[in-house]
């Protein structure tokens, strides 16, 4: 398999940040999910967030990779069978999931800095609180989290089908692109 993308499939590079950031991102919903329902005398009260949180930044970092990778290694085109509203569709799709995962980070970080207190990062460095004076900085925050990781992932969900659609209904390639075939 090719590291960059060709004019015909997705290389191994993009392969693996989309497979990375699918399982992080439904790790992450699970994770979130759960811990917000422990209470203060489990053990995982205070770890859970710290290892939301971290795995959080670190997905940042491989979001902007990510990005980076996409400009330097563009996608291929879409496929001749694509109907315009198809590929419309795809656009719009993918620029939802691109955009919403950066807000949903963000929102974490505000979440996580209202009180003025950096982030640890797995106890290895700390990403410092630059934006503290929001109005009701956490709570609005913690809204457009909760809201947002709902949305994406009923969305990659969705996302999923299309490309099981594509492959099974269709019998188009789009599935076998993104697995490097």
């Amino acid at each position: 398999m090719q590291w960059r993308n060709s004019s015909s499939r997705y290389g191994l590079v993009s392969s693996l940040l989309h497979w990375l950031v699918a399982v992080a991102v439904f790790g992450l919903f699970g994770l979130g999910f759960w811990m917000v329902g422990l209470d203060y005398y489990s053990t995982w009260y205070r770890t859970a967030p710290d290892l939301h949180k971290s795995i959080g930044l670190v997905l940042f970092a491989v979001m902007l990779g990510r990005v980076a990778w996409r400009w330097f290694s563009p996608a291929p085109p879409a496929l001749d069978s694509h109907g315009r509203m198809t590929r419309l569709a795809s656009h719009l799709g993918h620029l939802f999931l691109y955009v919403g995962l950066f807000v949903l980070m963000l929102s974490g970080y505000l979440i996580s800095t209202a009180e003025g207190r950096g982030i640890s990062v797995f106890g290895l460095f700390e990403v410092p609180a630059t934006l503290t004076s929001i109005p009701d900085q956490g709570d609005v925050a913690g809204l457009v989290h909760e809201y947002l990781a709902w949305a994406l992932v009923i969305f990659a969900g969705i996302h999923g089908l299309a490309a099981l659609k594509h492959h099974f209904i269709d019998r188009d390639r789009t599935l076998l692109r993104m697995l490097g075939r």
